[in-house]
């Protein structure tokens, strides 16, 4: 089975998800009410896919769709403000075709990254139970799979980066828990980095937590560390050691 093929399958699957009822009760309320600034538009209302390049070397993990950005438009980080911070930032950096993302169809490219999240159903107060990010888990197990060239792992918050180093742990890689904190790395194998950042989110980004430099310095890191990494596995099961680096 080819990786194109693979994705294409997995995204299938995670679209027909009813795993969760809270999720699912949630998102179709949402899809239904609407907000009155998209009173016009026909709501996703369904579990969002990852998007983007499925041959790239960055690999990047948000928390959830929100209610009314992916859960409306369909595609991950698509259609609301942590979207708009995280697609120019991409611009920037040449990883994304266009500086906005505002609709399935809309022409938006990623190149050498792919985008997905820890758990793929907008959650209450964007906050999932930990069953429900156990539930999508299994997702992200097949997104590792799929994605054969990843040597960069860039997890947005807290959960994601709980949830990244869940998934290194149940492939083989790591036996202990790192903290998250922005800047943080752990060399999971000879060939694969993950690296935290904080999330995207409106909270951290009009509030200045996180800035349009400080994020554009982790993707800069990202792009190192992918344009240097060894082109092939010399140990299956190199220790993981964490660091915290100054970005420039």
């Amino acid at each position: 089975m080819t990786r194109t093929i693979g994705l294409k399958l997995l995204e299938t699957e995670i679209h027909a998800c009813v795993t969760c009822p809270r999720l699912v009760e949630y998102r179709e309320r949402i899809a239904a009410e609407k907000r009155r600034a998209f009173a016009d538009w026909n709501y996703w209302g369904r579990p969002v896919s990852g998007f983007g390049d499925g041959a790239g070397r960055i690999w990047i993990i948000g928390l959830a769709p929100a209610a009314h950005g992916a859960n409306r438009t369909g595609r991950v980080f698509t259609g609301d403000c942590s979207g708009d911070f995280l697609f120019a930032a991409l611009h920037r950096c040449g990883l994304a075709n266009q500086p906005q993302s505002v609709k399935a169809g809309d022409g938006m490219k990623l190149r050498d990254c792919f985008i997905s999240a820890a758990v793929r159903c907008a959650p209450p107060d964007n906050k999932p139970l930990p069953s429900e990010e156990a539930n999508c888990s299994g997702y992200l197990d097949r997104e590792w799979e799929l994605l054969e060239q990843k040597l960069v792992i860039l997890a947005l918050g807290a959960i994601a980066w709980k949830a990244a180093l869940s998934l290194a742990r149940r492939r083989g890689y790591g036996d202990r828990a790192s903290p998250f904190v922005h800047g943080a790395m752990v060399q999971l194998n000879d060939r694969l980095t993950l690296i935290g950042s904080y999330h995207v989110s409106q909270q951290n980004t009009f509030t200045g937590r996180l800035t349009p430099a400080m994020f554009d310095a982790i993707l800069r890191q990202c792009l190192r560390i992918s344009a240097t990494t060894p082109p092939r596995r010399r140990s299956e099961q190199t220790k993981p050691a964490i660091r915290v680096v100054e970005l420039r």
